[in-house]
């Protein structure tokens, strides 16, 4: 198998082969300053500069050595936030700092993966199963309880924030299949925003606002999987004008995490060898 890291040019069309590796690399993230990327593979994270060397350069993430691929950098670009299974066996969420170091425990229970990051900086979104159940769920850096923000109804999975700071973005099977909603920050004001037979995942509002990215699998899927025959696609954030912008082999690991470039013109994404 090989992992091929791309960089994908909106206005051009144009994808860019950052590298390719026997490594299984996933999900992207964007520097906030667009110096480098950040992935993870084989349990650590690397970091990219895909204008320089475009070879991977291990983070020392401490303990942690089952990171999965639900990792991302703050607004500020001075913390790293990772899930990582290593103390149960289960992901758990940690922060630490953007050059490497011991992480710090933010949400201490099992089954827990982070996707988002709010813009001010103050406040994790998370999907996490208690009680066996996916919701999405919030919880501040500065301490204090995780805030229930779904309420149990299907799987609910990948939350993003809107760059001002009022919506969610997230994925969820309350409607009987995986589709695209947002909500409030709040959990308040449940909106669906895509309705079609694709099961569609990860939805990630560009950084100006203007667009959303989201990966979608044939009708019929049934989670998340890698190793398929996927699309990525862009809609306004009023949920109209949803066109497909590519078809490749990929799935889990593509782009489960924020991947836009700070300027709003590119994405990252992973796709994979069939052989």
């Amino acid at each position: 198998m090989t992992s091929t890291l791309v960089i994908h040019d909106i206005a051009s069309a144009r994808d860019t082969i950052v590298l390719e590796t026997e490594k299984l690399i996933e999900a992207p993230n964007w520097a906030p300053d667009g110096s480098y990327l950040l992935v993870n593979g084989e349990g650590v994270l690397f970091r990219v500069d895909h204008e320089g060397a475009r070879t991977l350069e291990q983070v020392d993430s401490g303990f942690a050595s089952t990171c999965n691929n639900d990792h991302g950098i703050s607004p500020d670009g001075s913390t790293i936030v990772i899930s990582d299974g290593t103390k149960s066996g289960r992901s758990r969420i940690y922060t630490l700092p953007v050059g490497g170091g011991a992480p710090k425990a933010i949400v201490d229970e099992d089954n827990s993966y982070w996707h988002g990051w709010s813009p001010d900086g103050d406040t994790l979104a998370y999907c996490a199963a208690r009680n066996g159940i996916f919701d999405i769920y919030s919880i501040s850096l500065s301490g204090g309880d995780e805030k229930r923000l779904t309420d149990g109804k299907g799987h609910s999975d990948g939350p993003d924030y809107s760059p001002d700071g009022t919506w969610i973005w997230f994925n969820s099977s309350r409607s009987g299949i995986m589709q695209i909603w947002r909500m409030r920050t709040d959990g308040s004001d449940l909106q669906q925003m895509t309705n079609d037979p694709n099961s569609n995942w990860f939805p990630h509002p560009s950084p100006d606002g203007k667009t959303v990215l989201y990966l979608a699998y044939e009708a019929g899927v049934d989670g998340h999987p890698r190793d398929h025959d996927v699309e990525l696609k862009l809609m306004d954030p009023d949920g109209s004008n949803a066109r497909s912008i590519l078809a490749f082999f990929g799935g889990q690991g593509s782009i489960n995490v924020p991947c836009w470039s700070p300027d709003s013109t590119k994405f990252a994404y992973m796709r994979y060898s069939k052989d």
